[in-house]
Parts: C-alpha cells; structure tokens; sequence
C-alpha cells in the first residue's frame, strides 16, 4: 500500500490531506441536501390532542401521523407542537419561535381549551387570525382543524365560537376540517367512549389510531402542496 506519510515531503502530505477531505466534504454536500431536499417538514400546533397526553410517545397524534403518512410513501418530518392545556392565545404567543427555517406546512388544531374555558369567541378568532398572519407571512401552507362547541354557554356564543373556523378558512384560503375527532363521527357512543382515555377527554392509542385515519388524508394533501 502506498503510504503518504513515507512517500511524500511534509509540505506535499499536508497539500494531499487537505484535497482527500475536500473530496470527502464535497461528495457529503452532494448527497446530505440531495436528501434533505424531498424531506417535508410540518409542525402541528396544538393542545393536549396534539401532544398525546396520557399515552407512550409513539402513541401520540403526531408519531401515529407520521407512520400513517409515511406508510404511503411520504417523506414527511412532524414537528410535534402539542402543549397540554394550552389555549389559542398560548399558540400564538410560542409560534414564531417554534417554526424553524426549514418548516413548510402548519396544522393548526387550538380552540378546545378556549372552549372548555368559556373564552370570549372574539379573543379566540383573534388568536387564530394572527396564527395566520404569521404563517401567511412565513409562506407556510396550512390546515387549519376547526371545533364544533356545544351549547353550554348558550345558542349565541355557540354560532359565534364554531364560526370563526370556517370564517377565516374562506377568509385566508387554507383548506380546514370541521373536527379534529372527524375520524370517529358517526360512531355509537358506546363505541366513541371506549376510544377514550378514563377522563371521557382524551384518546387511547386505539382512539387516536382513529383520528389520524380521519384526519390524514386531509394532511397527504397538505404535504403533497407542500412537496410540488
């Protein structure tokens, strides 16, 4: 074997060094974007139902999403930006520090907890108006995940609270779904209810299994937009 450290004057071992790891440094840049370049990166922003409370990390909404798409052939990065508890206002306040340069796609599924707390309908639209403006700005594309509220605070609050998604879905042209649950509606009670976790809240593995069956093509079609 030829041996640079024997054959050659110090200055020329040094000249041979420094041209092997160009090459190496060059086909390493070759390949490393070549790769990166098909990857889709999409953050979900969320409450709870996003984090995947009470279960295993590869349980979550985000991990059993991510497996669903790339069962179908997706090269698909899903940034899980589920924070338990957190209103429209909280998702707000965290997105531009949660969007890294290389993201892509946004799923926007905030609201619940805003209607758990009775949250004025107008401050909620409000917040989900600015999540858009910033994705708006950012040239993201966007899935915005609506909620359909029940009549506990009154017929009125109600129309008001459940419009604001279709509103800004027309308002700002984003494709949106009426329901992050829309993968289970339709379903016996009994049969929903065994899908739940014991707080009546939030889904077991099983349960989200469900959801993402509902909500992932509505996703596939986020990604495919995002890759062309």
């Amino acid at each position: 074997m030829y041996h640079i450290g024997k054959a050659l004057c110090p200055p020329c071992r040094v000249l041979v060094v420094f041209a092997v790891a160009l090459i190496s440094l060059s086909a390493l840049l070759a390949s490393g974007p070549a790769r990166a370049e098909g990857k889709v990166h999409v953050l979900a922003l969320g409450d709870s139902l996003t984090a995947g409370y009470g279960l295993m990390d590869h349980e979550g909404f985000v991990p059993q999403l991510t497996k669903w798409l790339a069962a179908r052939g997706h090269d698909v990065r899903v940034v899980n930006g589920g924070v338990s508890g957190d209103t429209s206002a909280g998702g707000l306040a965290r997105l531009e520090w949660s969007l890294s340069p290389e993201m892509g796609g946004l799923i926007v599924a905030l609201g619940a907890n805003d209607m758990l707390r009775g949250t004025d309908p107008a401050v909620t639209r409000a917040n989900i108006t600015g999540i858009l403006d910033i994705a708006q700005a950012r040239g993201l594309k966007v899935l915005l995940i609506g909620i359909r509220a029940p009549g506990n605070y009154g017929p009125e609050w109600q129309a008001e609270f459940n419009a604001i998604w279709p509103d800004l879905a027309a308002q700002y042209a984003v494709p949106m779904v009426p329901s992050f649950f829309i993968g289970v509606e339709g379903m016996d009670s009994a049969d929903v209810a065994d899908l739940l976790q014991a707080d009546g809240l939030h889904p077991t593995t099983e349960g989200v299994a469900r959801i993402v069956e509902g909500l992932g093509p509505f996703v596939e079609t986020l990604v495919t937009s995002i890759a062309r």
